[in-house]
């Protein structure tokens, strides 16, 4: 089974979290996620009053592929990588900043957000993100230790559950 390149947990989560609240914020944009390179959304925020979000796990895959596709691109010309991508749409439009070798900050904004206001406010918010990664790649991942009280406790909720 394929997993996320990296797992985001408490303070780490927050902060990410915080940093995507604030980049809404700055930018009057609808969506903000953090992406790994594999696809796997590991954190988005929407504004209150965007409408109900697209698939989210559609999008991050698809900008996943897309993002691997325009790297192949980049290194034919010449690239290591192109950090940034932009998709203009009529109504909503995207915009792709590398956060790490790992993760992908992801916006989607409409015309009410200037795309060089999400651009300036993008590239400050993927530093910040790619510090804490880098910071959160190097730690352990947290344990879970489930006790005896636990198993018990499953096992009878199961026997409940289906006899």
């Amino acid at each position: 089974m394929i997993e996320p390149s990296i797992a985001l947990y408490g303070d780490a989560f927050d902060k990410v979290e915080s940093l995507l609240e604030e980049l809404l914020k700055n930018t009057q944009s609808r969506y903000a996620l953090l992406v790994d390179r594999k696809g796997f959304v590991l954190v988005h925020k929407e504004a209150l009053w965007a409408p109900r979000p697209p698939s989210l796990d559609s999008i991050a895959t698809l900008i996943a592929g897309s993002s691997s596709a325009t790297n192949a691109l980049a290194k034919i010309l010449g690239e290591s990588q192109f950090d940034a991508l932009v998709q203009e749409g009529k109504e909503i439009s995207l915009y792709v900043e590398s956060a790490s070798d790992l993760a992908l900050l992801v916006i989607l904004f409409d015309k009410k957000a200037p795309l060089g206001k999400v651009k300036l406010f993008a590239k400050k918010t993927a530093a910040e993100i790619s510090d804490t990664l880098e910071r959160e790649k190097h730690l352990p991942r947290p344990e879970l230790k489930l006790d005896q009280n636990f198993s018990s406790g499953a096992t009878a909720l199961l026997d409940d559950l289906f006899g």
